[in-house]
């Protein structure tokens, strides 16, 4: 979910990450126009696609009220490490 900038509220799934550049592409979120020339057997002309966004302006979704949270983490008694919605301490899956 989208916490900030023109988008904010919109829910996707993530659609790629860049973690040295701290950014993500959402689907459905961040949308631009492209003007992009024919080539091969792809058509030309302005297409719609996601951009990079910045990854403090997204949050996961809490899976119990379907609110953003932030991510904890906790380890089991065998030793596995898992992640926690903050907000609601269940742990998300992915």
């Amino acid at each position: 979910m989208l916490i900030a900038g023109r988008d904010k509220g919109k829910r996707g799934r993530v659609l790629a990450v860049a973690p040295i550049r701290g950014k993500v592409k959402i689907e459905g979120a961040g949308i631009i126009k492209r003007h992009q020339k024919p080539a091969g057997n792809r058509s030309g002309g302005i297409i719609d696609k996601e951009s990079w966004v910045d990854i403090s302006n997204v949050q996961i979704v809490d899976p119990q009220s379907g609110k953003p949270s932030r991510v904890g983490y906790k380890t089991d008694a065998d030793g596995t490490k898992f992640r926690v919605a903050t907000a609601s301490g269940h742990s998300i899956e992915k």
